[in-house]
């Protein structure tokens, strides 16, 4: 199969120059919406995100030739993504996330709960189609932590206790979706016993756990005791060199990736894993640090999730199923939102606003649900349009509502208004 080809000024160009010009266009007009949307006080992820609908819905689509290979905007946003949660998990150490451990239980739980009854129900009551019913209900049980992360980074917000109980809850709403998922792959399957199950959700599980166990426990105290034991180094005499060592940046980066791929491994995703692997280089941030090294990686590689998601959106493919998709897209923030908030209600009215505000994006994650789905002749196209219309739509309201929600609370708390990117960071908790 020949690549993709772009005729520009009459030349034919394909290979490399091809594809430095699909990074080039694409990656301008996701800082340039961005930046718009900024210069209003809306979030740049609705203006990455608007930028690759717009790709996909005009002729800028046809020209790029990027319905011939999109594999490579598939890489670079999901390396993307992984380099965002990672950052955030830099920000989050395990001391700080266990603090709000039982809240963030609560909200996960509550949160998964509500939505895939809800689902399951509708579709039950609409067709009576039960592997449908159960892929709905799993595809609005699922949350997008990388657009919530987002907003919460760019706002400065990384260290309240609301954001630790919505990073909290979404890897603990990511096990309990991988596990629904094993369940309704299956049940609509006809195949995977309890025992398939129970290994699926017991791999996930002790996976955060021991990630959590050396990250938390272990190497601190593993790090204290070699501290206590170093000593002092010696003056470098002339003509000596110093002994090489690994810089902070690709140790963080080795550490990143290789507990993302281990997380994919156990059934989860890879963005659980690289958002540990932050927690655990948290912990040695005073020896290692690499969050300015990491944000201006995050510069570059982060907007490209977002084109991704927008690029996935056909507006056209929305025509018959527009009612239905509307139905559920109201459903799946309500019972989301409110499952989520009542998990939250002991922080106050205003915090579990802000939480349940903050598990609503479906994303990337529902439309993966609905993809097993489909590829497994579980639903229809009708209904997995149905799952993407929702997943984006979710994905587009959360941004806003979640900057509006956290300066709410700022204002009735008597603090100052929220910077929208490189502000000063709020005090901790």
């Amino acid at each position: 199969m020949s690549g993709p080809e772009v005729i520009l000024f009459g030349t034919t160009l394909d290979g490399l120059s091809v594809i430095m010009l699909q990074i080039f266009v694409l990656f301008t007009l996701a800082k340039l919406a961005g930046l718009i949307c900024e210069r209003f006080n809306i979030s740049s992820v609705i203006g990455e995100i608007l930028a690759g609908v717009v790709v996909a819905n005009t002729f800028i689509f046809g020209w790029l030739d990027l319905g011939a290979d999109l594999s490579l905007f598939k890489v670079l946003s999901e390396l993307g993504i992984i380099f965002l949660l990672f950052s955030v998990g830099l920000e989050t150490p395990f001391s700080d996330l266990r603090k709000v451990g039982g809240t963030a239980t609560l909200v996960a739980v509550l949160g998964v709960l509500l939505p895939f009854v809800a689902g399951f129900a509708l579709f039950m009551a609409i067709d009576n189609n039960v592997p449908e019913a159960l892929f709905l209900g799993t595809a609005m049980v699922a949350t997008s932590v990388g657009i919530t992360a987002r907003v919460i980074k760019d706002m400065g917000m990384v260290h309240t206790k609301e954001s630790k109980v919505i990073i909290g809850a979404a890897v603990i709403d990511d096990v309990l979706g991988m596990i629904i998922l094993a369940i309704v792959v299956g049940v609509a399957g006809g195949s995977g016993g309890v025992l398939d199950i129970v290994l699926v959700a017991a791999e996930g599980i002790l996976f955060v756990l021991a990630v959590i166990f050396f990250g938390s426990i272990l190497l601190p105290k593993v790090r204290r005791k070699l501290a206590a034991r170093k000593k002092p180094e010696k003056p470098l005499h002339c003509g000596e060199r110093r002994r090489p060592t690994l810089t902070p940046l690709p140790l963080a980066i080795i550490v990143c990736l290789g507990l993302s791929f281990m997380a994919s491994f156990a059934g989860l995703a890879a963005i659980i894993g690289a958002f540990l692997a932050g927690m655990v280089f948290a912990e040695f941030r005073d020896i290692w640090p690499c969050e300015d090294d990491f944000n201006t990686i995050n510069e570059f590689l982060v907007p490209f999730f977002f084109l991704f998601v927008g690029l996935q959106i056909v507006v056209d493919a929305f025509g018959g199923v527009l009612l239905l998709a509307t139905v559920v897209t109201l459903l799946a923030i309500v019972t989301k939102w409110l499952g989520c908030a009542l998990g939250a209600r002991g922080l106050g009215a205003s915090s579990a606003n802000i939480i349940g505000i903050g598990m609503i994006p479906r994303g990337e994650v529902g439309i993966v649900v609905a993809s097993i789905g489909l590829t497994g002749g579980a639903i229809s196209n009708d209904l997995f349009s149905v799952v993407v219309f929702m997943s984006m739509m979710t994905t587009l309201v959360a941004p806003p509502l979640l900057t509006w929600a956290f300066r709410r609370k700022m204002a009735k708390d008597g603090t100052c208004g929220i910077p929208m990117r490189n502000g000063t960071t709020p005090p901790k908790d």
